[in-house]
């Protein structure tokens, strides 16, 4: 099979999907902090869209683009019916989940278990790729179990980009799929990048991105050396900051904010627009609790941000500009 080229254009800086965290409220305040980064949803079944009746998990705030749809499962039929829907809805991109290691996905024979059947993901990327325009991709481990060789991994890879996936994410570890939970699987095995610097120096036509373990922009900058582009994870989260100054260093453009104190601010009328939807306040500003991450501060802001989640109506939005302004004050005197 002849391999079609790549469609777009792959984003250097990723932020990485995430259960219970990537969702719409959390693309908005990381929107305060980068403009270019490309975004993830949280995983989502087609089987939640479409017999759920959740087709709400696919709405988003025009500021969260560029934005990327994560999809997890196996049916092709189905994965190409939620690909559309994304595509009419404007998401500006459609992955498919080849690496989350829980026992959910394993029991429904998606996520890192795919990995044991390239052919199945390769036809559900075809049929993805067949029914749309936006770039199709996936993500996945380095391997799993004992299927965990480079070779194992080359293999994988040059059958799914047969089918015509047009960028490859890569977690730089392998997942165990028994005998590790989630979370440890996030940590413990090794990472592995030379690996993934070898795949994408053996088959450089193929758009390579790395992720695992990625926590600054100096790293960030460190491996753009070997792929194509790079994902971070958890640090998104629990430091957010570190985005601060991604879209100078990456992308060589104008940073959105100039302080943790402004990004905040830029939050507060997104805030006030959940509540008047009946938003409790809490589904927004947890994603703030990692802002003053690592400062003196860091302790009152986390308190300040509980109380705030616990206000009911526009009280909310207004304590928060509040806060946000008297740390700016702060700041400049």
């Amino acid at each position: 099979m002849t391999r079609a080229a790549p469609r777009g254009t792959t984003t250097p800086l990723s932020i990485a999907p995430m259960m219970d965290y990537t969702d719409r409220h959390f693309r908005v305040v990381m929107r305060a902090l980068t403009r270019k980064t490309l975004l993830y949803s949280e995983m989502i079944t087609p089987q939640a869209i479409f017999w759920g009746g959740r087709v709400d998990l696919l709405r988003y705030d025009p500021i969260e683009k560029p934005l990327a749809l994560q999809l997890g499962g196996d049916d092709p039929a189905l994965l190409a019916r939620a690909a559309r829907l994304a595509e009419e809805l404007g998401w500006d991109e459609v992955n498919l989940n080849v690496g989350c290691p829980s026992d959910k996905v394993r029991r429904g024979r998606f996520g890192a278990s795919l990995m044991a059947h390239p052919e199945v993901v390769a036809e559900a990327v075809a049929a993805m790729r067949q029914a749309v325009q936006i770039p199709v991709t996936v993500k996945h481990r380095i391997g799993i179990d004992d299927l965990d060789r480079y070779e194992d991994m080359l293999a994988f890879v040059d059958h799914v980009a047969a089918a015509g996936a047009d960028r490859f994410t890569v977690h730089a570890r392998k997942a165990w799929l028994n005998g590790l939970s989630p979370k440890d699987n996030r940590t413990k095995p090794p990472l592995r990048y030379p690996e993934v610097y070898r795949l994408k120096a053996e088959r450089s036509a193929l758009p390579i991105e790395i992720n695992g373990g990625i926590r600054t922009l100096s790293e960030v900058e460190a491996h753009l050396g070997h792929v194509d582009a790079v994902m971070i994870g958890r640090a998104a989260y629990e430091t957010p900051w570190v985005f601060a100054d991604a879209d100078r260093r990456v992308f060589g453009a104008h940073n959105p904010v100039a302080s943790r104190g402004e990004a905040a601010l830029a939050v507060v009328g997104y805030l006030a627009r959940q509540l008047d939807e009946g938003i409790r306040p809490h589904h927004v500003v947890r994603h703030l609790l990692g802002l003053f991450h690592a400062t003196p501060i860091s302790r009152a802001w986390k308190q300040g941000i509980a109380a705030i989640g616990q206000m009911r109506g526009p009280e909310a939005a207004r304590a928060l500009e509040i806060m946000a302004s008297r740390v700016i004050e702060r700041q400049a005197a």
